[in-house]
């Protein structure tokens, strides 16, 4: 990722502490976050799994940690998180998007 603005960089260091269980390192470090975008007080951030058919609840697991590490960024009051390329990305990202 290129061009990040200083909170965006702050998020994706706390991101790195996002670690993929089945891998056992992290996500960032794995190019699994595709895009974190800054915008006043929301970020959203954008990943995908190392397989499309990803089990929905470690798809879960990981999203729901990125959205708590990204909250923990001072200035940080809204989170979205969005998974693409898995098989139930709709179903997954509704579950995110709900809490």
């Amino acid at each position: 990722m290129e061009n990040l603005s200083e909170k965006e960089r702050e998020v994706l260091e706390a991101l790195k502490d996002v670690m993929d269980p089945e891998l056992g390192f992290s996500i960032v470090e794995a190019g699994l976050v595709e895009e974190v975008k800054v915008e006043g007080e929301k970020v959203t951030i954008t990943y995908h799994l190392t397989a499309p058919f990803c089990p929905p609840p470690l798809a879960l697991y990981i999203g729901r940690q990125l959205k708590e590490k990204a909250q923990s960024v001072e200035g940080i009051e809204e989170v979205e998180v969005i998974v693409k390329g898995h098989i139930m990305e709709d179903d997954i990202n509704r579950m995110l998007k709900e809490g």
